[in-house]
């Protein structure tokens, strides 16, 4: 990592050089209580029989991690937060859309931040309160605003477009939804250019820099004395804490300029967004919530003078660290003198990993097949998933302990958007996930958090109970 935090690029080579990730591959401990954890939940979950022939793919979940990093995120940002400041930390719901993982962070004092109406019924069927819910689609209908507003969720709008619907409901109905304006700073790209969303040509947002625009947003405050809040994300993964950082400093500016410019203090709260890179090449933690509250401070230091309340949208930091996918090996062969491991992990839950394996690497971390931590020297292979397709990999070339079949291959890091973006290819079953704690007596206690996707179910989802409707056009 270089000194603002930037993880970018840097993984692709990092995680392919680290092995399982160990304390021995790293040659440095990160966080060995997280990592045993781990290492105990794969064995009991195969002891359990979570994990087996016939349940070959598992996802589990670290309580206590998510438990720690929620605690940490609120912990930084009190300790650079004037006292008595209004401070909300939202969830990013679509990192990890797990209504047992929202309940969680509710009761980690964490909100949701919600971007369709399906996050933010997960979010309300978790119970997070409206006052601590943030709307952020770029793409909300009349609907989802009409909702909103009537439930007291803070919105903030993307565009002009949406700000003329929100004026025609705020003129025909009665809310106490905070409402505020997303910018974007338009500062450039991190690492991953897709994930980038402060280019000059982001979709997301108010684009700042671009002719009138800033002129715009002062008229749009000016003439709507309900508008209280301004909204800023240029955090993502492979972009530095420096970059997130301007881009905080441009919001920040702007509030202070509109207020001045309006003559009375009319936004009130300032929305940071989230975006806070995590470390994909070894069970190291960084950069950590502390260190960019602390780049922030001396960044924007009018951001924490207690003139504004505050937003925080973090997602992938908050539950990538706590979350592992094992699969079972059905198969292992070699082909062009390498060794395979088959296993039943691939495109379905790490579309990004095998599309773009260079901006999202795994790590492997290999077990027998009682759960165990494999030993042994370290062998280059691949470890396939299951579609029918060549570039079906979840890592190509990695070195760690020679699968054999029955063992198990478990994907690190992957609490956070791999139980989210599950692809149906090969009509491929959504696998089960599971919280796991340290239990009173020793072992590991296990919750279903989802139970896993039935062949029954993909039928009816894929229009069983339509079956003749082609038929008779």
């Amino acid at each position: 990592m270089t000194a603002d935090g930037e993880t970018g690029t840097r993984n692709a080579v990092d995680a392919r050089d680290t092995g399982t990730g160990r304390e021995g591959r790293e040659g440095r401990s990160a966080d060995p209580e997280r990592v045993a954890r781990r290492d105990e939940a794969v064995r009991g979950a195969v002891e359990r029989g979570l994990l087996a022939p016939d349940a070959p793919l598992v996802g589990l979940l670290d309580v206590v991690g998510i438990r720690d990093s929620a605690a940490a995120l609120r912990a930084a940002f009190d300790a650079v937060v004037r006292p008595g400041t209004p401070v909300l930390h939202a969830f990013a719901v679509k990192a990890t859309p797990l209504v047992p993982v929202l309940r969680l962070l509710r009761e980690a004092g964490i909100g949701a931040e919600v971007a369709s109406p399906g996050e933010l019924a997960l979010a309300r069927a978790a119970g997070v309160a409206p006052e601590r819910t943030v709307l952020d689609s770029p793409a909300k209908t009349p609907a989802e605003l009409r909702e909103a507003l009537a439930l007291g969720i803070a919105v903030n709008a993307d565009n002009p477009q949406e700000l003329e619907r929100i004026d025609a409901l705020v003129r025909t109905t009665k809310t106490s939804s905070p409402l505020g304006i997303r910018v974007n700073p338009q500062l450039g790209a991190g690492a991953i250019g897709a994930l980038s969303t402060a280019t000059a040509t982001s979709k997301f947002g108010v684009a700042l820099r671009d002719e009138g625009a800033r002129e715009w947003l002062v008229r749009a405050y000016a003439d709507r004395p309900w508008l209280t809040r301004l909204h800023a994300h240029s955090g993502s993964q492979g972009v530095p804490l420096s970059l997130m950082a301007r881009g905080v400093a441009e919001c920040h500016a702007l509030a202070e300029e509109i207020n001045r410019r309006v003559g009375r203090q009319q936004i009130d709260t300032i929305d940071i967004g989230g975006g806070l890179p995590v470390n994909f090449g070894s069970d190291v933690t960084t950069p950590t919530y502390a260190q960019y509250a602390q780049v922030l401070a001396e960044a924007v230091p009018g951001l924490f003078g207690g003139r504004y309340g505050l937003v925080t949208e973090f997602g992938r930091s908050l539950l990538a660290k706590h979350g592992t996918v094992v699969a079972r090996v059905e198969y292992t062969k070699r082909a062009g003198g390498r060794a395979v491991a088959v296993t039943h992990a691939g495109v379905q839950i790490a579309a990004r990993t095998v599309y773009a394996p260079a901006s999202w690497p795994l790590r492997i971390a290999a077990y027998d097949a009682k759960g165990r931590p494999k030993e042994g020297p370290d062998v280059v292979q691949d470890v396939a998933g299951p579609a029918c397709f060549a570039g079906d990999l979840l890592a190509e070339g990695q070195a760690l302990p020679l699968l054999e079949q029955g063992d198990y291959a478990a994907a690190l890091d992957t609490g956070a958007y791999y139980f989210a973006h599950h692809y149906a290819y090969n009509s491929l079953a959504r696998p089960g996930v599971y919280g796991y704690a340290p239990g009173q007596g020793g072992g590991m206690r296990f919750a279903v958090v989802r139970q896993p996707q039935t062949v029954e179910e993909i039928v009816a989802e894929s229009g069983a109970g339509h079956r003749d409707a082609l038929t008779g056009l």
